[in-house]
């Protein structure tokens, strides 16, 4: 029983995983915050883009 319970202190593999996702969403949310900042520059460009082209 006492090996288990070292055994169960010492793994770290839960926290590797929390922080891998606390990771991926802290890119998720610059991905979507770069998108959203220059989301209306990048619409602008294509409607100019495509007036150019009719």
């Amino acid at each position: 029983m006492i090996s288990f319970l070292k055994q169960y202190i010492g793994d770290e593999s839960g926290a590797t995983a929390i922080e891998y996702g606390l990771i991926g969403a802290s890119i998720a949310v610059a991905i979507s915050a770069t998108v959203f900042l220059i989301g209306g520059e990048i619409e602008g460009t294509f409607s100019f883009i495509l007036g150019e082209l009719q």
